[in-house]
């Protein structure tokens, strides 16, 4: 704990990302991380055993639909830095598609003497050069700032700025097609055109052969605003423009660039009235509303609770009016994941106690003739689904009316079931066909020896906290386990197949556990808000009470239990370090968040002052103060083993959080390791290569440390 008045800094110097010192400082930590694990005997081989499973041919190649093709970025022990081709739908469905190589992002990167990282692709939909033309997004060694190029399918070439291509300079922003010539782009332009978080503050739309900076501003952002975003939907007949401005992490406002549909008025925005922590999404011409607080959307009417998702009719909401009707409402145990749009089929993931079930939803009368009204929707339930599985559903192309309109991608996977792909035809009403699958990952590890449960922990507030355990069957403690956590952001934490996990952890008869806990959204809003800003402590509570459940369980004890967690995670598993470290025999803590006296100066940090609060804030300071765990590292304290990790190109979350408190864990006699990716951004890791060392560092120093 600090006082009101910190003290200077003496590590401060760290944060000079690529200051020479600073550097070198690095270099020695490195090495003696190299040293302390990657020499040691198990080291190799947990190493390739990780990569083999990033590289193998048997994942499934997950693939997005343009046109007649279907695409896919694609990395392999030959290819580490990514190939990004085609095929058709008919050869995907085979064992051995045929592929068509578009880009090698390995040969582009030796030619122009960059570490190229794929950040996506958008293949332009509408025009004479429709489905020819694409905006591809790089980053300079995995960072969140990256560059755009205009490429040509046809000619598999780059299309030149000198040649009237799109080229968008390196920074954080991005960009969308309008039509062939005309772009909606939000990126640094220079000086004054970045908020303070870093991020773009003026949308522009940019038209072929101009200078970006002389593009018009359609949109201007206050500088302490978080962003400024754009978007354009290309679904034949509700062709519209967006600009999105983001006031604050849970505060946006929507605005429509062209006026209602059935007019030709661009002149202007058109301000979508909804609450600003409400996420608003447009589908044809309804309105759907998920509601992060409660609302009474017209005087009079109903109040709807936190969590609800709303739908109307959009030009009837613009004008004032409209009748919003509630699609899913939520209850003590069931939130809303996520939802997608199909031509006809409203499509929503539901978890219910952190387990996903799929409802599919019809308009009223069905088709394509019943889009303007509201009332009498139809529900069905996708049966089938596996217990303790993650289930994710993507249109296979939401924008499309002809055959496949309908169509969704079903990924399913859970922490002892490999991923398995399908495509379901939702068709325009009743219940939806049976799934067909397409591809199913191999097992990459013996699954026969563990079983899945799911848990429930008390925290110090009596709230009941849900976990999941990967344990042996008829286990005998203390056994080796590794807790999992996050607890931030509204995310949530649901099963999944990891293979490396799997071969690095589990297969040598170790146990797994991750912590559902208050700040992620796996039961919605108030789960998270209940962890926000000076209710922070109790994700820290929640998971204590996690670790101790463990321990009373006779499964494990302190000596054999570790905790990883990253980002923000990487600050729950800090403040456990400090709070609790009796608790634990060893952490891993990667691209973490740590001097929180310092975050919103450093980077992105300023965006999530509605996360955690604003050091500078008089009211705030002192709950901040609270969670910065840099600053309660204390002399005197006996702290289990501790392995840090960063990457100097993480442009989101300063690598000067994790060089700080590995250098304060050192100066009171911690036993601390510390390892710097020199490039991956927040991942940590761009290639294979670089993810298969950097996993083989954290399950060999934990298999040190606790077993």
């Amino acid at each position: 704990m600090t006082s009101s008045t910190a003290a200077p800094d003496p590590h401060e110097w760290l944060e000079e990302v690529t200051g020479d010192d600073a550097l070198a400082w690095v270099r020695e930590r490195n090495a003696e991380a190299d040293a302390a694990i990657a020499a040691t005997p198990g080291f190799a081989a947990t190493q390739a055993a990780v990569r083999e499973v990033l590289d193998s041919d048997d994942r499934i190649p997950l693939v997005a639909k343009a046109g007649d093709w279907f695409y896919n970025v694609w990395r392999d022990a030959a290819h580490e830095r990514g190939l990004w081709r085609r095929t058709t739908l008919a050869s995907y469905r085979t064992d051995t598609p045929e592929w068509e190589v578009l880009i090698d992002l390995d040969e582009l990167s030796r030619t122009e003497d960059e570490q190229w990282v794929w950040h996506g692709a958008q293949v332009l939909r509408t025009g004479p050069l429709a489905f020819r033309r694409v905006l591809v997004t790089l980053s300079k060694g995995g960072s969140d700032a990256d560059v755009t190029r205009e490429f040509d399918l046809e000619t598999r070439s780059w299309v030149p700025a000198e040649q009237g291509g799109f080229v968008r300079p390196e920074g954080k922003g991005g960009v969308t097609w309008v039509d062939e010539d005309t772009l909606l782009v939000a990126t640094d332009t220079g000086p004054d055109s970045v908020t303070s978080s870093g991020y773009a503050r003026l949308a522009r739309r940019w038209h072929r052969g101009q200078a970006l900076t002389e593009a018009e501003v359609v949109y201007e952002a206050g500088a302490d605003d978080m962003a400024v975003g754009v978007g354009h939907d290309t679904t034949p007949g509700f062709e519209r423009s967006y600009v999105y401005r983001m006031v604050a992490f849970y505060s946006s406002q929507t605005f429509l660039l062209t006026g209602p549909s059935g007019t030709d008025d661009d002149s202007g925005l058109t301000h979508v009235d909804v609450p600003d922590s409400a996420e608003p999404a447009v589908w044809r011409d309804r309105l759907l509303v998920h509601l992060r607080d409660e609302w009474t959307p017209r005087a009079g009417g109903p109040t709807y609770a936190a969590g609800t998702l709303l739908v109307t009719d959009l030009d009837a909401h613009l004008a004032g009016e409209g009748t919003f009707e509630p699609l899913f409402t939520p209850t003590a145990s069931a939130s809303l994941a996520g939802w997608t749009r199909t031509r006809r089929r409203l499509v929503l993931v539901v978890l219910d106690d952190v387990a996903h079930r799929v409802e599919v939803l019809t308009p009223p009368a069905g088709g394509d003739a019943a889009l303007g009204g509201t009332g009498g929707w139809a529900r069905d339930e996708l049966s089938g689904l596996p217990p303790y599985a993650s289930v994710g559903v993507r249109p296979v192309d939401a924008v499309d009316d002809g055959p496949d309109g309908d169509l969704v991608w079903l990924d399913v996977s859970g922490y002892l079931t490999p991923p398995t792909l399908a495509l379901c035809d939702l068709g325009p009403s009743g219940a939806p066909a049976a799934p067909t699958p397409v591809k199913e990952s191999p097992g990459y590890f013996d699954t026969s020896t563990h079983e899945v449960t799911q848990r429930f922990a008390t925290s110090a507030d009596g709230t009941r906290v849900p976990y999941f355990l990967v344990a042996p069957r008829d286990a005998e403690g203390p056994v080796p386990t590794l807790l999992y956590g996050y607890g931030g952001f509204e995310i949530s934490l649901t099963p999944a197949y990891s293979g490396s996990t799997g071969r690095a952890w589990l297969s040598r008869g170790h146990a797994y556990a991750v912590a559902n806990i208050r700040g992620g959204g796996e039961y919605g809003p108030a789960w998270h808000q209940a962890a926000l800003r000076e209710n922070r402590h109790r994700a820290y509570e929640d998971f204590a009470a996690v670790a101790e459940d463990l321990a009373a369980s006779g499964l494990t004890d302190a000596d054999h239990l570790g905790i990883m967690g990253g980002s923000n995670g990487g600050l729950l598993v800090g403040n456990m370090l400090v709070r609790y470290p009796e608790l634990f025999g060893a952490v891993v803590c990667t691209v973490p968040l740590l001097d929180m006296l310092r975050y919103t100066k450093l980077l992105a940090g300023a965006s999530w002052m509605a996360e955690y609060g604003d050091p500078d804030d008089p009211a705030d300071r002192p709950f901040v103060e609270q969670i910065s765990a840099y600053h309660r590292v204390a002399e005197g304290t006996t702290y289990p083993a501790v392995l840090l990790t960063t990457s100097t190109r993480d442009d989101r979350v300063h690598p000067g959080h994790a060089r700080k408190m590995a250098a304060r864990l050192a100066e009171v006699g911690a036993d601390v390791t510390y390892w710097e990716n020199v490039e991956g951004g927040h991942g940590g890791a761009s290639t294979n290569a670089q993810a298969a060392y950097k996993s083989a560092l954290e399950w060999e120093f934990l298999a040190a440390r606790l077993a």
